[in-house]
């Protein structure tokens, strides 16, 4: 469970979301570029303070203004995938994957690694790497953190739709074989709904609707970007 009450001021609008995620299976957030979808994410992580309200992840309260509490964001157990993979170039990818890990077993990281079918990728360096196969290095060191909630901003959005395609399905079967909350960000419908359970809509800074992807794709706000 997440809850915000939060208000934060950007450079054209105030940003303002004042609503309780559940945080089962994948909950996607929408909307145009620009309407808030990234501040989200990063008002989550830790990334960006907000001016006002509090966050709370199940009983921890990650964040509360009025109180004075702020938790770090490397304190925050919490995982983000942003569009570049931000790998490190001088690392192998099983460098890459185990730095920050958190008491993973071996197991657990062979676990990971054939989920994401990464193990034959596991001694070459980034730049060998194609832009999906940075992706899922990227997951899967989020995931190697030990989680409890991965955040997503447009994981996708420079990828070709062959790779799209690939990863959507990589990251369906993270939530039935791991059974982690994903927060989604994009603005691709397709992807909200191969993937969502719930959608999130921002516009400029707000909270416009929130409910099943069934419900939310038949919204009149959506008829024309379907």
């Amino acid at each position: 469970m997440l809850k915000l009450a939060v208000s934060k001021q950007l450079s054209s609008f105030i940003f303002e979301f004042n609503h309780t995620i559940n945080c089962q299976g994948v909950t996607a957030v929408l909307g145009v570029s620009g309407s808030g979808k990234s501040t989200l994410i990063n008002l989550i992580n830790g990334l960006i303070k907000p001016d006002h309200g509090f966050i709370q992840l199940n009983d921890e309260i990650l964040v509360d203004i009025e109180q004075r509490q702020f938790i770090l964001p490397n304190k925050r157990d919490i995982g983000t995938v942003f569009q570049d993979a931000l790998l490190f170039p001088h690392f192998t990818v099983s460098k890459n994957l185990t730095y920050g890990a958190k008491g993973i077993k071996s197991p657990k990281f062979d676990e990971i690694v054939d989920v994401l079918n990464i193990s034959s990728l596991l001694d070459r360096y980034p730049a060998m790497l194609s832009g999906g196969e940075k992706q899922r290095v990227a997951i899967g060191r989020a995931l190697l953190t030990n989680p409890k909630l991965l955040l997503m901003d447009e994981p996708l959005s420079a990828l070709d739709m062959p790779r799209k395609r690939e990863l959507l399905s990589y990251i369906a079967k993270l939530v039935s074989d791991f059974n982690i909350p994903i927060i989604y960000v994009t603005h691709n419908i397709n992807e909200v709904k191969c993937i969502a359970d719930e959608v999130v809509i921002l516009d400029q800074g707000r909270l416009l609707n929130f409910g099943k992807t069934d419900d939310i794709l038949q919204s009149d706000y959506l008829k024309a970007w379907l």
